[in-house]
């Protein structure tokens, strides 16, 4: 092979996102409904195409750098002089350039990749020997310099194996516009590499159209299951993950390429299903490079997986309790203060949250409307004395929720929520008879409580997403946006190189 570095060549950029996104339906079975099983999409439009492809010439070049090329060997008999032999070893690539590289997207499931003008010059040995008449016998080896000209062609396939993307880059041709040899340096023509090259030529040509091709084939199947790999990641968290095998066959047209995904959310290795999706290709634009949609049904299922996991709970102490209850202003609220402290300090306090019950979510044009039925309590630790819970209460707040991202984070704007007291126990005022108490909390939930725990949800989730390498990305005016039943992710961005020159790297 032209070494496990070969021109792992151009599909690389551009393939290796594209090829997660989709398959054919020849090895994978779906439902009668095309979309009505998929809980994610993804779009990506030729803008993000193009942009991936600029990506093929830096990551051609490390692996013709990184290319490790067999010997090329061959014989012929010559009228006079007998059976020549030859041997070309230590090949080595000595400059490298690629002008250009053009992608398109085809209607029938497959990519079309053409590389233009690469050119590149090789050097080595050659050892050659014949055996003449009269069992004459000559042996000689010589440096060379072989320089090329070619253009590549490939159309990719997809296909759907085991529920993911396998590519077949088969469908490969290498076209030589040049292929010169030079011996020991001298550029002029002269029988002997006359001889060498008309030998050598047809072979070359064959030994690279067959290595570099079978290499890129190999090449495509691996970027497709890396890739999957980085997306199955980026959507598990320890036991929480979502299910992003094939729900259906890919839609390709001249201007985007759309994927169809289950989005089956599983928490301890149980996932539940569900009906219609009420996704349609429609609902989607491709002004912009990227789109993600999802269904309301996996948000709310990954709420509900964080309620059983515990995750939905937190703790507030110290000079964060202070922050909350300190903002009180007026002397009533200030007198709630101390009904509910009992002249503790802060330092000596600690209030918990948690949520009583699966959230519902449900996702309208101005946001993600969230009905949650919450608990809390505050308990005081007065020195010398036993601790004891002074305040507790449930509420069912419903809060619409908007998010964005900017700067490398999640932001969430809560707006102005809607509380329902269930139960409301304060040992200083066992029989609820002071309405300034309620009137504080309330105010006190909506103003400080609520944007308090949204800002704790917003930097667990920007550093889980950061974790998983969101931030290597660099995003460009994303935009959240909510609609009847599910939510649009739509972006622009640049593709951080090194990832796949790292992916390279393992692989040469």
């Amino acid at each position: 092979m032209l070494g496990a570095g070969r021109m792992k060549l151009e599909t690389f950029g551009l393939l290796g996102m594209l090829l997660v996104l989709m398959h054919t339906a020849a090895a994978c079975e779906f439902g009668p409904s095309p979309y009505g099983s998929s809980g994610i999409v993804c779009r990506m439009t030729k803008p993000a195409a193009l942009l991936l492809n600029q990506e093929t010439a830096q990551v051609v070049q490390t692996a013709f750098r990184n290319a490790k090329f067999p010997n090329i060997t061959g014989e012929r008999s010559m009228r006079l002089l007998g059976k020549v032999a030859y041997e070309l070893t230590n090949i080595q690539v000595k400059e490298l350039s690629l002008e250009q590289s053009e992608v398109e997207l085809r209607e029938a499931d497959a990519i079309h990749i053409a590389i233009r003008n690469v050119t590149a010059s090789f050097q080595g040995t050659l050892t050659y020997g014949y055996a003449g008449a009269w069992f004459l016998r000559l042996f000689h080896a010589v440096d060379f310099e072989i320089e090329s000209s070619i253009d590549l062609q490939i159309n990719i396939d997809l296909m759907c194996q085991k529920d993911q993307v396998a590519a077949d880059a088969s469908d490969c041709y290498l076209t030589f516009h040049k292929l010169t040899l030079h011996l020991q340096g001298d550029k002029e023509p002269g029988w002997l590499k006359q001889l060498f090259t008309d030998f050598i030529s047809f072979t070359l040509k064959f030994v690279l159209r067959r290595e570099v091709c079978s290499e890129i084939n190999s090449l495509a199947q691996m970027l497709a299951n890396f890739i999957h790999e980085l997306a199955a990641n980026f959507v598990q968290d320890k036991g929480i993950g979502v299910d992003i095998s094939l729900a259906s066959a890919p839609l390709i047209t001249a201007s985007y390429v759309e994927s169809y995904h289950k989005g089956l959310v599983w928490y301890q290795n149980q996932s539940a299903a569900f009906g219609d999706s009420g996704f349609s290709p429609a609902l989607l634009p491709a002004s912009r490079m990227l789109y993600f949609w999802f269904s309301q049904h996996v948000l709310s299922s990954l709420a509900s997986a964080a309620f059983l996991d515990q995750r939905l709970q937190g703790t507030i102490t110290g000079h964060q309790l202070q922050a909350l209850f300190g903002a009180a202003q007026s002397e009533a609220q200030r007198q709630a203060v101390q009904k509910i402290f009992q002249g503790s300090s802060y330092n000596d306090s600690v209030a918990r949250v948690w949520s009583l019950a699966q959230p519902r979510i449900s996702l309208q044009p101005q946001g993600a409307v969230v009905e949650s039925l919450v608990a809390a309590e505050i308990s005081i630790f007065p020195a010398g004395e036993q601790p004891r819970v002074v305040l507790y209460m449930e509420k069912e707040v419903t809060v619409t929720i908007r998010a964005a991202y900017a700067d490398k984070k999640l932001l969430l704007h809560p707006s102005e929520p809607r509380i329902e007291f269930r139960v409301l126990r304060c040992t200083a005022d066992p029989s609820g008879s002071d309405p300034s108490l309620r009137s504080f909390l309330q105010s006190l939930i909506s103003q400080a409580g609520i944007p308090e725990v949204t800002s704790r949800i917003e930097e667990a989730l920007t550093s889980l997403m950061n974790s998983k390498g969101l931030h290597l990305f660099e995003i460009r005016n994303p935009e959240i946006i909510t609609r009847q039943g599910y939510v649009l992710v739509q972006l622009d961005f640049s593709f951080p190189r090194h990832l796949l020159l790292d992916f390279l790297q393992d692989k040469l």
